[in-house]
């Protein structure tokens, strides 16, 4: 209770698909869609030329694709799990690419960086998991008076 009589109000946390959430749901898709038929195609038809490189690609297209599905729907933990496994997957497989060029004899999603993809797979989950946290903030309630109001009377 406040001062005032009445109940703290417990605002909810925005949803993620919503506002600009939409348009981070939007480039995931398309990432999703990308990465998932590039990793598809490389694994059903030259798996034996890279076979590390081209699975790589097809669980980065697998984790956009449960990344794009979180976020649209606000499923908050599996999100933050896709993204940070993201982040994790792109800045571990973007330094090895760039340092062992041997294990990497062809490119990935997540390669130099996602530097085939225009450094989207690099920039997305920072964006991402920015997103997740100040969506997962409460703001004001819509009813609730101003900080420093006097309190209602009668």
């Amino acid at each position: 209770m406040t001062v005032a009589g009445t109940a703290d109000a417990a605002v909810p946390p925005r949803p993620t698909g919503t506002g600009a959430g939409r348009l981070l749901v939007a480039v995931y898709g398309v990432l999703a869609l990308a990465a998932s038929a590039r990793g598809l195609y490389q694994v059903g038809t030259k798996l034996h030329e890279a076979p590390l490189a081209y699975l790589l690609s097809l669980v980065a297209g697998l984790v956009y694709v449960v990344a794009t599905y979180a976020l649209a729907r606000d499923l908050r933990p599996l999100a933050w799990g896709a993204v940070v496994f993201e982040m994790v997957g792109v800045l571990l497989v973007g330094t090895l690419s760039t340092v062992d060029v041997g294990d990497f004899p062809d490119e990935t999603v997540w390669s130099r960086f996602g530097a085939g993809y225009g450094y989207v797979p690099l920039v997305l989950p920072f964006v991402g998991l920015w997103w997740l946290r100040r969506t997962g903030r409460p703001g004001p309630a819509v009813d609730a008076p101003p900080p420093g109001a006097p309190p209602a009377v009668g």
